[in-house]
């Protein structure tokens, strides 16, 4: 164990955090994270969608989450050559490469044209499903303008407005850009959208198998387990996720049964993220019975930020590098999972088919929203088996805090 902590530390962690730190990477992340209030938006309609079904009076506000989540796509094609013009310390041109981006993320996403002049696009393809889509869009925008940004038409010291050199130097690189989009839907007639889904379709399936499912909630653990956030992972996973629940909630429209089961934050609230990812609050709770006053300490100071799911204070506090505690902590990742894909999968409990990204709900509500009385049986079958993995290590990790506490 020491060796793998060593290992961690000094050759893992480091690469790591240089390939998070690259600028188109977090880029991606930046862009991802200032938009989340737009998912919560539509988890905040699911709570009011559920009042509907008591209250038919009540009005229909899902037009509200169309434009929102549904358009979230369209924002992230926007939000990444923004930011990696950024990052990349063009400033000025920051906003004119998220325009550019928006622009062949349209293109791209090959609406119809009457003649009349009406233009239509297909809704699905502006949000979460159109998310890839919106990221590559956005990486070849950034690199495209960063690279034409190394040249100007004007010398130095030229006489005229800064502005209009501005303007004129990126008549270019917007021209080339469009150029490609225009060249791909209008005269090869190749539907982009498709393609790129087609290109992910292995991925996806991967995700949604028994050993996706287990795997990379198993890494996102490991992970935190050596203090690295999960984040550094979500540019890749976050598309995955979110085409996976926005599909399951099409499947519902149309009569049919959900088929994803990793839509992580949706999973993740009903029975995984039990006081946070890794399911540290069983860990909180045996705290409270520790003989050792520092460890009892920590389970009052950190029990109520993870009866929301906050579990930062645990992790860093008693778990991260701590070679008795880091055990329990990747056995729930693997053990729980497996659990839960079972249950879904042979529909024991409905495979989860709303938005709800309102991972600091409480225990128990969450699980209620999205799987209903089925949902908190699973939720009392998985918790169980979490306070049975925690506790041996507990003893042990408690005995020996008590034990140094007795020496001084």
């Amino acid at each position: 164990m020491d060796k793998l902590i060593n290992w961690m530390n000094e050759k893992f962690a480091p690469k790591l955090n240089k390939f998070t730190g690259n600028v188109w990477v977090s880029s991606i992340s930046e862009a991802i994270m200032i938009i989340l209030p737009m998912i919560l938006v539509g988890s905040l309609l699911t709570l009011f969608s559920i009042l509907n079904d008591f209250f038919s009076w009540l009005p229909d506000l899902s037009p509200i989450t169309t434009f929102s989540f549904g358009l979230f796509g369209l924002f992230i094609s926007f939000l990444t050559p923004y930011y990696i013009m950024d990052k990349k310390g063009y400033k000025k041109n920051k906003i004119i490469a998220g325009a550019t981006g928006l622009s062949l993320f349209l293109m791209l996403l090959s609406p119809t044209i009457s003649d009349d002049g009406k233009i239509s696009f297909i809704l699905e393809r502006l949000g979460p499903s159109g998310m890839m889509n919106a990221l590559i869009v956005g990486m070849f925008v950034g690199l495209m303008m960063s690279i034409f940004k190394r040249f100007s038409f004007f010398k130095k010291g030229s006489e005229l407005p800064e502005f209009i050199i501005e303007w004129i130097d990126s008549l270019v690189p917007i021209t080339l850009i469009l150029l490609v989009g225009w060249v791909f839907i209008y005269q090869l007639q190749i539907d982009m959208f498709d393609v790129i889904l087609g290109m992910l379709q292995p991925l996806t399936l991967i995700s949604q198998s028994f050993a996706g499912f287990v795997i990379i909630n198993f890494i996102l653990v490991f992970l935190y387990s050596f203090g690295m956030s999960p984040w550094v992972l979500m540019p890749i996973l976050m598309p995955i996720w979110l085409q996976a629940i926005n599909e399951n909630a099409s499947l519902v429209e149309q009569g049919l049964d959900p088929a994803n089961i990793n839509t992580f934050e949706t999973f993740f609230s009903g029975w995984l993220g039990v006081g946070g990812l890794g399911a540290t609050l069983p860990l909180v709770i045996l705290l409270l019975f520790a003989k050792s006053s520092r460890l009892k300490a920590i389970g009052k100071t950190t029990l109520v930020p993870s009866l929301f799911n906050i579990n930062e204070p645990i992790v860093y506090g008693a778990v991260a590098f701590n070679p008795i505690l880091m055990i329990p902590f990747w056995l729930n990742a693997l053990v729980s999972p497996t659990i839960v894909y079972i249950a879904l999968k042979s529909e024991l409990v409905p495979i989860p088919s709303m938005l709800f990204q309102l991972w600091y709900t409480p225990l128990g509500i969450s699980t209620y929203i999205i799987s209903g009385i089925t949902g908190l049986i699973l939720l009392a079958i998985v918790l169980v088996i979490m306070f049975l993995i925690w506790f041996p290590f507990f003893k042990v990790y408690d005995k020996l805090e008590w034990n140094k506490e007795q020496e001084k």
